[in-house]
């Protein structure tokens, strides 16, 4: 199954990010060592980690869920106890960890018998397996957060969430962008980076936490939900337009227009020809008898059109996410229904080995304070922080033409990044364009504002508010 190393590398090229700077020097040791690797160990090196993996999203996410918290953040400090931070039982080459650092690899050569010759290439192999697992689950992701974005939701939410997305994405990305330059002197593409990780919103968390306290269908829960909605679709943008100029490692006018211009027909084009899409996918479906006849022509299309977000110099994941919107609006069909449910059990199969290996390689050390040289980054992350909340609570108050509003509550909605968040940090840490520190900071800013976002909300909306709106609605 593993003989072949160059069918790795090929699903790497096709499925996600074209890893031409971080992991080309991975793939190269790998391929110089091929023959040292043994196929078997790989089998069971990356069963471990799945063992490994698996263990720590389920206990960190149910730990999470009973303090009240998004299920996901305990998946992402599971990986974070498992990974380079904590145990080491599931660590990457580009974290600076070798064979000799992977608890799983000195497991095997106590107990399967793997030759110490051979644990490197085993380690390096081994790593890619996981790492196209948990890019294949980034786009199993984004796929099912488009296919939970309705787009016509969306045409219905009006100027209020129009305006509060682009307020919501444009003030955090400016003062994020603007001053890691101009305070910590950072380079323009890491810096882009940094801003871009600040535009998204988490539909999910806030989504619950608004059902939680009885809000989701006011005006403020409906202006915060079409917002959080258009700021994923500007977010993908943003992130595939960031992360194509991270691999040229320069910010090219010329080249960025191209890359807005072309993600935005890419998604515009995509939408447009749902119905044809739609059409054909329930014609099929209602055709086919066997298994699997929803879920993998949607995967399919899926598959297929991240490819073509690839090929197109975009992201793959942008691709994912046309796919989802595409066949939002198949709800009403037995077929539609039928994908929706089948598409669950494939997410949480394949979703949190990415959430659990972002945790994996995130590496807290470089923020400890007690290293003077460590302190630069604690301070990124303080910045990053602020920055995060202020730009999306004053978002709330672009809100116009509303009297009776709590644009607080709007703002406030705004905040927690979520997984949305992750996919960013998850994709600056592959292209090579954040340092371990920038890349450790935007995760504790994606952690904080998903902490901090649930108590905020019943806080600014008021217990006896929501309690009265409670009582009115029944």
């Amino acid at each position: 199954m593993f003989s072949s190393i160059a069918g790795f590398n090929c699903l790497n090229e096709i499925f996600l990010f074209p890893l031409s700077g971080k992991f080309q020097p991975i793939l190269a040791t790998v391929t110089e060592t091929e023959a040292e690797a043994e196929p078997a160990m790989v089998v069971a090196a990356v069963l471990l980690s799945l063992v490994a993996i698996y263990i720590a999203s389920k206990a960190g996410g149910e730990f999470f869920n009973w303090l009240g918290f998004p299920p996901v953040l305990g998946e992402l400090v599971g990986g974070v106890v498992i990974g380079i931070s904590a145990l080491n039982l599931v660590i990457f080459p580009e974290s600076g960890a070798d064979s000799s650092t992977s608890v799983i690899i000195s497991i095997l050569e106590a107990t399967a018998g793997l030759a110490p010759d051979a644990a490197e290439a085993t380690f390096q192999v081994q790593s890619e397996v996981l790492e196209v697992l948990s890019e294949l689950g980034v786009i199993i992701l984004l796929f099912e957060i488009g296919l939970e974005s309705n787009i016509r939701d969306l045409m219905q939410v009006g100027i209020q969430s129009l305006v509060v997305a682009i307020v919501g994405v444009t003030l955090p990305f400016v003062a994020g962008t603007a001053g890691m330059m101009m305070i910590f002197h950072v380079s323009a593409v890491p810096a882009i980076f940094a801003g871009a990780a600040l535009t998204a919103t988490s539909i999910g968390i806030t989504s619950r936490v608004l059902a939680e306290i009885n809000r989701l269908n006011t005006q403020e829960g409906q202006i915060i939900l079409g917002a959080a909605v258009i700021d994923d679709v500007l977010g993908i943008i943003i992130l595939a337009v960031v992360a194509s100029l991270a691999k040229t490692g320069e910010v090219d006018v010329v080249n960025a227009v191209y890359l807005i211009v072309s993600a935005s027909v890419f998604l515009v084009g995509a939408i447009l020809l749902g119905r044809f899409f739609n059409d054909t996918f329930v014609f099929f479906g209602e055709k086919f008898k066997t298994r699997g006849r929803a879920v993998i022509p949607a995967l399919t299309i899926a598959l297929f059109m991240s490819y073509i977000g690839t090929a197109i110099h975009l992201e793959a994941i942008l691709g994912a996410f046309a796919a989802g919107l595409v066949l939002d609006n198949l709800d009403q069909t037995e077929i539609g229904r039928e994908l929706e449910e089948l598409i669950r059990p494939i997410s949480d199969v394949v979703v949190p080995i990415f959430f659990v290996t972002v945790g994996t390689k995130t590496n807290l050390g470089v923020l400890n304070p007690a290293i003077p040289t460590n302190r630069e980054g604690l301070v990124i992350a303080i910045f990053l922080i602020v920055v995060a909340i202020v730009g999306k609570v004053a978002c709330g108050f672009s809100v116009f033409g509303l009297d009776k509003i709590n644009r607080l509550a709007v703002g406030v909605g705004m905040v927690p990044r979520g997984e949305v968040g992750l996919v960013f940090a998850s994709v600056g840490s592959a292209s090579g364009a954040l340092s371990p520190a920038l890349d450790v900071a935007i995760i504790l800013m994606v952690i904080i504002t998903t902490f901090l976002a649930p108590p905020l909300l019943r806080v600014v909306f008021g217990e006896g508010e929501a309690e009265e709106v409670a009582e009115t609605s029944g």
